[in-house]
């Protein structure tokens, strides 16, 4: 089991190393007011009718980094920094959140599948763990333990599946976020280059999520997999 926590404890320091390199650069970012003089709010009005998108709100959230898009009341969630400054970073975010709005109005295929996985994920990621290490505690050499332990990776493997799958979610977000802010305009290009910085590293926070979860995987399909040799 120490192989586990070692798992842990790299990918968890990775993590908060990621976080703390992104919250530094919104930090920095957010001290740089754009040229136009526009809000977040405004940023993201704006994206959404250049795309044809008017039934999708855009409203303001308590918290820090908790800016999201909400397919199922169609709004665009911004935290209440991003939603009322005019500096690189909310325009970044803004336009970011806006990206997964047009995703959706545009059936993006991986944003589907992502929304397919959203119900199986939500219970495979809380009952994972403990049919693992339930599995585990029965004995690997069981039919019953090893059977448990198998389902447990299965539905970890979900997870992890949802992990990757989220991946070119985001990057396409940011993608078309940065596209749009520069077709149209809407930075010059010094804070064009902060606003893909500060996706970049949005966008990693998502990547060492995933790994991690693949790396776990492994280590419990070996173990499950040595365990029943035995």
């Amino acid at each position: 089991m120490i192989e586990y926590y070692i798992i842990i404890a790299l990918f968890a320091g990775a993590s908060m190393w990621v976080q703390g390199k992104l919250k530094s650069k919104f930090k920095k970012y957010s001290k740089v007011q754009l040229s136009n003089q526009m809000s977040g709010k405004e940023i993201a009005e704006k994206m959404l009718a250049d795309h044809g998108i008017r039934n999708v709100n855009v409203t303001a959230v308590q918290g820090r980094l908790t800016d999201h898009y909400n397919p199922k009341t169609k709004t665009v969630n911004l935290s209440e920094s991003v939603y009322h400054e005019r500096n690189a970073a909310a325009a970044a975010v803004a336009a970011h959140e806006c990206g997964h709005a047009v995703q959706h109005a545009q059936s993006y295929d991986w944003l589907q599948f992502r929304s397919l996985l959203i119900p199986v994920v939500s219970v495979a990621s809380r009952m994972s763990m403990y049919i693992i290490f339930g599995g585990f505690v029965l004995g690997l050499g069981s039919a019953m333990g090893y059977n448990l332990a198998v389902a447990g990776v299965v539905l970890f493997g979900l997870g992890t599946l949802f992990s990757f799958v989220t991946l070119p979610v985001e990057y396409d977000a940011s993608k078309r976020a940065l596209a749009w802010l520069q077709r149209k305009n809407m930075v010059n290009q010094r804070e064009y280059a902060m606003s893909k910085d500060a996706l970049n590293w949005a966008a990693r926070t998502y990547v060492v999520a995933a790994i991690g979860s693949l790396a776990t995987l492994v280590y419990f399909a070996l173990s499950v997999a040595s365990g029943s040799r035995r």
